[in-house]
C-alpha cells in the first residue's frame, strides 16, 4: 500500500492568493494512470467561484478554473505539473480547454493522452512540458462549424499489445442535441500518435442505432465499420441498447435501456472489453434502474455481462459512481460504488465483494476508484482528503478483501507521515518542488 498526496503548485496558489481556510474554492481528482516503470500521472481540478470583481487585473479578485496533470516518480514524489484550462495570469491562452469527464492514458511511447467528451484528444510529452498534438471536438453543431473540429476520442484505454480502446461520439442521434458518446472502437497496435497519422478505429459496438437524422457531415473518416466511416446504418448491429434489452427482458420498459448512456470502456485484454451501460437517469431516485457491465469482444460479439450484482443493493446510481476499471494484463475488472468494492475474473464471475456496510470496509465510501495500473494496483482517491491510495491486487482475488482491509487500516498512519512532510491546510496539499508548465 502506497499513499500519494494529490498536490497543487504553490506558485499557482500564490498568484491567486488562495487561502485554503477560506471558502469559495474546490479541488477534485478526476483520473489517474500508472506506467510500467512505476510513475503515476494524476489529473485533478482546482477552481474558485463567487468573486465579484471578474474584470479586476488582480488575480486574487478573480474566479478561476484549472485542470492539472501531475507526474509522480516511483518514489511517490511529484516531478512535474502541467496546468491548463485557462490562461495563468500573465501567460498565454491555454491550448487545452477545461472539460468535465476528462481522462488520461499513457501510450506505449510514453506520450500522455488527455481525452475528454465529446471527442477531444490532446497529446502531452511524458515530461508534461509541451502539447504535441491537439484534436478538438465541440459539443454543438454551430460550435464545431466555427471551430474546425478534428476529433479523435472521448476516452482511450491501452491494451497490453498497444491497441487503443476508444469511446467516440456522434451527432444526429435520436432526439439528442449535440454530440453523444455512442461508439466503442479499437485500433491496431500503435507505438504513439502523430498529427498527420491518426490511426483508424474499427467500431466493435454502438450504444444507440437511432440515426435517421444523420448526414455525411456527421461521419468521421478515422472511425470505421467495414470499409466505410461509421454513419447511419453502417455500424455494428444489434446496438448495445437492443442487445441488453433482449438479454434482460426489458424491451419497452420505462426502466430499461432506451436512452441509456455509457461510461469509459475498459480492456480485459487485447480482444476482450467491458462497456458500462446505464439506463436513463430520471430526476427522482434512480436506485434500482437497469445497468450492465457488458462484455464485448473485438468482433463485436456480446459475450454477456459481469455478473453477481443486484440492481438495487449494488446500484451505482447512488452517488453516480459509473467507473469500471480493468487489468488487461491479468484479465480482471473492478468497480467501486457507495455499496461496495467488486472484482471479477474474465469469465464474468464475481470473485470478491467488499460491502461498505461491513465495518472493515466502511471507509471505502470516501474513495473513488480511478484506475488499475500495469503492476496490478488499484488507484483510489479520497474525495475530501485528496490523497491517492495504491492498493496491490493479490494474484488470487479471494485474498483481495484481506489486502483492502489492511490498506485501509494503514491509511491513517501513512496519511500522518504525509501531513508532516507537506503540512496541508484544509486538505489542500501545496508543493513547490515539482516543475510547473502552463500549456
Amino acid at each position: 500500500m502506497t499513499l500519494l498526496p494529490i498536490t497543487v503548485p504553490a506558485s499557482l496558489l500564490d498568484v491567486h492568493r488562495l487561502d485554503p481556510e477560506a471558502g469559495g474554492w474546490g479541488f477534485r481528482a478526476d483520473h489517474a494512470v500508472g506506467t510500467a516503470a512505476g510513475d503515476t500521472y494524476v489529473l485533478s481540478g482546482l477552481r474558485r467561484v463567487g468573486r465579484r470583481a471578474a474584470d479586476s487585473a488582480d488575480p486574487a479578485e478573480r474566479d478561476f478554473g484549472y485542470q492539472l496533470v501531475t507526474r509522480y516518480g516511483s518514489d511517490g514524489k511529484p516531478i512535474a505539473t502541467a496546468v491548463f484550462g485557462q490562461a495563468v495570469p500573465g501567460g498565454a491562452p491555454s491550448a487545452v480547454p477545461e472539460r468535465e469527464g476528462t481522462t488520461l492514458a499513457v501510450l506505449p511511447d510514453g506520450t500522455v493522452a488527455v481525452s475528454s467528451r465529446p471527442g477531444s484528444t490532446h497529446l502531452l510529452s511524458p515530461d508534461l512540458d509541451e502539447v504535441r498534438v491537439s484534436w478538438p471536438m465541440s459539443w454543438g453543431w454551430e460550435a464545431r462549424q466555427d471551430a474546425g473540429d478534428d476529433p479523435f476520442a472521448a476516452s482511450i484505454a491501452v491494451t497490453p499489445a498497444g491497441r487503443l480502446l476508444c469511446m467516440t461520439s456522434e451527432y444526429g442521434l435520436s432526439n439528442w442535441a449535440g454530440a453523444h458518446s455512442n461508439i466503442v472502437a479499437v485500433s491496431e497496435p500503435v507505438t504513439g500518435l502523430v498529427q498527420d497519422r491518426k490511426p483508424v478505429l474499427r467500431a466493435v459496438a454502438t450504444l444507440d442505432s437511432r440515426t435517421d437524422s444523420q448526414s455525411e457531415a456527421d461521419w468521421y473518416a478515422h472511425v470505421r465499420y467495414g470499409d466505410e466511416p461509421v454513419g447511419r446504418g453502417n455500424r455494428p448491429a444489434p446496438s448495445l441498447t437492443e442487445a441488453l434489452s433482449r438479454l434482460t427482458g426489458t424491451s419497452g420498459s420505462l426502466y430499461g435501456y432506451l436512452d441509456s448512456t455509457m461510461s469509459r470502456p475498459a480492456a480485459l485484454g487485447d480482444d476482450l472489453f467491458v462497456v458500462p451501460v446505464f439506463g436513463k437517469i430520471y430526476r427522482s431516485t434512480n436506485r434500482g434502474q437497469e445497468f450492465s457491465f457488458a462484455v464485448v469482444d473485438d468482433r463485436g460479439l456480446l459475450r454477456g455481462r459481469l455478473g453477481g450484482l443486484h440492481l438495487r443493493e449494488d446500484s451505482p446510481f447512488t452517488g453516480f459512481d459509473f467507473t469500471l476499471v480493468a487489468d488487461p494484463h491479468r484479465a480482471r475488472a473492478f468497480h467501486l460504488n457507495r455499496y461496495g468494492l467488486y472484482a471479477w475474473s474474465a469469465d464474468g464471475m464475481l470473485r470478491a465483494r467488499m460491502s461498505t456496510a461491513e465495518k472493515p470496509f466502511k471507509p471505502l465510501v470516501h474513495f473513488a476508484l480511478l484506475e488499475c495500473t500495469p503492476a496490478g494496483e488499484l488507484l483510489l482517491a479520497h474525495r475530501k482528503q485528496h490523497v491517492l491510495l495504491r492498493v496491490p491486487v493479490p494474484r488470487d482475488l479471494d485474498d483481495l478483501a484481506v489486502t483492502v482491509e489492511n490498506a485501509l487500516k494503514g491509511y491513517g498512519r501513512e496519511r500522518t507521515a504525509l501531513k508532516k512532510r507537506y503540512a496541508p491546510v484544509n486538505w489542500l496539499w501545496s508543493d513547490s518542488a515539482a516543475a510547473v508548465r502552463c500549456l
